[in-house]
């Protein structure tokens, strides 16, 4: 079954409205077997593509998950990457910024874990934060330490959108890919997941009071998102949204935006040139005759 993944990448420079954008789809699956085959296939695809990536050094790949809670990131990052060389590839979350990082600007604490040439870096939650919960929460950002000019800037969100396009923009010059991951969940299957963890034992350590909280902010979160992913998609840095309401088809989406953005790089193969295949041969002669 052929996915057309590109009706999930969000068009640059205009409004969207997430009431329009599916939760759901027709699963690219048609039972558990084959989403396992179709998932595996996509696993050793990223785990060639990977070697290839790590191989050239040239270029960095830098995925970004955003969502509200329960919308499966954790387990799309865990699935998808399964088949990932944990040596080229680094998972980093951001929460809550410390002490030391509200004494720098907002982009600071998450430059300090991109990705090197050659390898993966998943960013868990990102400086996308930065306009989404400070947008919602206006505390948080009363709380960065800011100029007070800066605070009463009705244009702050959209300079900080502006920032994090130039920044964006700046890795791609550098040769790091960047693809931006929206986990699209709607309220009720928010819900019944949220329930789910309060049933399960195994699964109450993911849910606290705070989660309850922050759903009381839903239409807020829905118009930040709409406003950023508007904002800050663009060819270079595109965002997807991604139906999460069935956790495996959004897995194989992931999986598929992420192997097609890695086909696209200008790698080549790990099949060496003449000059090095010479080199090569006159090494191993040499080890023949020791």
């Amino acid at each position: 079954m052929k996915m057309d993944i590109d009706k999930f990448a969000v068009p640059g420079g205009r409004k969207i409205n997430l009431k329009h954008w599916p939760t759901r789809v027709t699963p690219f699956y048609s039972s558990e077997e084959d989403y396992q085959d179709r998932l595996q296939d996509h696993v050793r695809k990223l785990s060639t593509l990977q070697e290839l990536l790590y191989a050239n050094n040239r270029y960095a790949l830098l995925l970004i998950f955003q969502a509200m809670d329960a919308a499966g990131k954790d387990s799309a990052i865990k699935h998808v990457m399964s088949g990932i060389n944990p040596q080229g590839c680094e998972v980093s979350s951001f929460k809550h910024p410390s002490a030391e990082e509200l004494e720098h600007d907002f982009l600071w604490r998450t430059t300090c874990r991109l990705p090197e040439r050659g390898h993966i870096g998943i960013f868990n939650r990102s400086y996308y934060e930065e306009v989404l919960i400070a947008r919602v929460h206006p505390e948080i950002l009363r709380g960065e330490l800011l100029p007070e000019e800066l605070m009463e800037n009705k244009d702050i969100w959209k300079d900080r959108f502006q920032s994090i396009v130039d920044f964006e923009k700046l890795l791609h010059r550098n040769g790091t890919r960047v693809v931006k991951f929206f986990l699209h969940i709607s309220k009720e299957e928010q819900k019944r997941r949220f329930l789910r963890r309060i049933d399960e034992p195994e699964k109450n350590w993911k849910f606290s009071i705070n989660d309850i909280q922050e759903r009381k902010f839903w239409k807020h979160y829905m118009k930040a998102y709409e406003q950023c992913l508007a904002a800050t998609s663009t060819k270079y840095a595109p965002w997807h949204v991604i139906p999460s309401d069935d956790k495996p088809n959004g897995r194989l989406i992931i999986s598929e935006v992420v192997v097609r953005t890695l086909k696209s790089l200008k790698m080549g193969d790990l099949k060496p040139d003449k000059a090095r295949r010479r080199e090569l041969l006159k090494i191993r002669k040499m080890l023949v005759r020791e």
